[in-house]
């Protein structure tokens, strides 16, 4: 950054008062402060990097009271950065201001095939971090395993099943589908059966592969129980909601058997439990029943959560979990996005392939196209149903497909969306609060409302939809750096 960038990020941070995911406050007034690794090795395992801020007091209000030495503060920086794995390389940015000297160091982050980046003398695992909030916290042992895993290309869909031999699996299932890949292949009816199985990742080591299993076995979940589905249907809008009985859960099901099995029946759980409404064409006078989701969605959505979850050690006592509530539907599977994918990118750009074994076996079975369109067909089904679009979260332990099922209506007037604010936002009112630029995190501690998503959807989507408040990144909704502001004031 330049030295005006710098002092606008040194006067914004005295409004807000707080730091950030991708900005740490550190005073240095009297030296150079202890411990930066955590804070580095965060910034750098994350995508967007971050700034660490020298200069201020966070404890007298964010201050200005300067660093010591900035010329000596930059030199035991990057001291630091040179005690990192892989060394990372800061970007310093200097200002003074009425004899008050401020030091920013930019943290560059570093490519994903070299994460995680870690503090070498405390190891790859007590040395890497990541960035919650405000906070560093120590990756899990799963996290830093997800980074190595596409390091290295770690093939877990090939993984041997400890135990299972061909005896495991439906052999006529197997026979059907070897037949398919002979007829792709034609070179392997010229080889040895075993070899062929060997070839086509069906055996490892002389035991059965993961992919086999989820495949053909005949009862998969006999060597990994929680390798299934947990669905079920709440009465309400959140888990703990009773119905008038005080029924927490209208039906739940654990969904097991092979991955085509367990699809079918996914399906079969959500046909069961969903409304459907009955309209009136109007130039056709012919009655019409639209189901709640389109299936078309609900398909791609689960067989997506199939397809691409992790099935390393790590989790494989972690079962997909598809929730129906009242107002949308949840499907969770265990493992975040893979490799260099971003939420942004999704449905845009060719991802990196998890389980590329399994995804080969899954098209040549003809259940999924392997053409990279789960996610537009599955915003394309929800628009196509008047419904709002999907929504895609990710984290390094999971990834959440949420479908809402309430229609999208005309976006509201500015006044009809201040007249929808809860009384104890409306008091204070959510465009005012936005006349600086604010996190989801601070609209929804704003408006003080137990569910996240309810109050996001409720409350500040309809302001953006009438133009009452912008995004201060409108080409990234998703972005965990997206701001709101008001849309009559200034963006700085």
């Amino acid at each position: 950054m330049i030295e005006n960038e710098l002092r606008e990020l040194i006067d914004k941070v005295q409004r807000r008062g707080c730091e950030g995911q991708t900005l740490e406050i550190k005073s240095a007034h009297k030296g150079c402060p202890e411990k930066l690794y955590d804070t580095i090795s965060a910034f750098a395992n994350q995508d967007d990097g971050g700034v660490l801020l020298f200069g201020l007091d966070e404890k007298a209000h964010f201050a200005k009271v300067g660093v010591y030495d900035a010329q000596d503060l930059q030199k035991k920086v990057t001291e630091y950065g040179e005690q990192m794995t892989p060394v990372v390389r800061p970007v310093f940015t200097v200002y003074d201001e009425e004899g008050v000297t401020f030091v920013s160091a930019e943290i560059p982050p570093v490519d994903v095939a070299e994460r995680p980046c870690f503090y070498t003398a405390a190891g790859r695992v007590r040395g890497s971090f990541s960035r919650v909030g405000e906070a560093d916290k120590h990756m899990t042992e799963y996290e830093v395993y997800s980074y190595a895993a596409f390091r290295q290309k770690v093939r877990d869909d090939l993984r041997p099943v400890e135990g299972a031999s061909l005896d495991a699996l439906d052999q006529n299932k197997l026979d059907e589908y070897m037949a398919l890949m002979r007829s792709e292949r034609p070179n392997l009816a010229h080889i040895p059966e075993a070899q062929q199985y060997e070839l086509n990742g069906i055996v490892r080591e002389g035991r059965v592969t993961m992919t086999a299993l989820l495949l053909f076995g005949l009862v998969p979940q006999a060597f990994y129980p929680r390798l299934c589905i947990s669905a079920t249907c709440v009465p309400g809008t959140d888990k703990g909601a009773v119905d008038a009985a005080g029924n927490r859960f209208t039906d739940t099901k654990r969904l097991e058997g092979t991955l085509p099995e367990m699809l079918a029946k996914a399906l079969d759980f959500v046909r069961r439990n969903m409304r459907t409404a009955t309209k009136i064409n109007p130039q056709t006078g012919k009655r019409i029943d639209q189901p709640q989701y389109p299936m078309e969605a609900v398909r791609e959505a689960v067989l997506n959560a199939l397809v691409h979850r992790d099935y390393s050690v790590h989790t494989e006592n972690m079962p997909i979990q598809l929730d129906m509530y009242e107002d949308r539907m949840e499907i969770v599977n265990p493992g975040g996005l893979y490799g260099r994918l971003t939420l942004d990118q999704l449905g845009h750009s060719q991802p990196d392939t998890r389980n590329p074994v399994l995804m080969t076996a899954m098209e040549t079975l003809h259940l999924t196209e392997n053409l990279y369109s789960g996610i537009p067909t599955i915003r394309r089904a929800m628009a196509e149903f008047h419904l709002p679009e999907p929504t895609f979260r990710n984290s390094s332990g999971a990834f959440m497909v949420i479908l809402s099922n309430a229609p999208v209506t005309a976006p509201p007037s500015l006044s009809q969306a201040k007249k929808q604010l809860p009384a104890a936002a409306n008091s204070k009112n959510l465009v005012d609060f936005c006349r600086v630029p604010r996190t989801r995190a601070e609209i929804l501690a704003y408006l003080g409302i137990a569910s996240a998503q309810y109050a996001l959807q409720r409350y500040l989507e309809p302001l953006v939809r009438s133009g009452a408040i912008r995004m201060t990144l409108p080409d990234k909704p998703r972005s965990h750096r997206q701001q709101f502001i008001a849309a009559d004031s200034p963006l700085e």
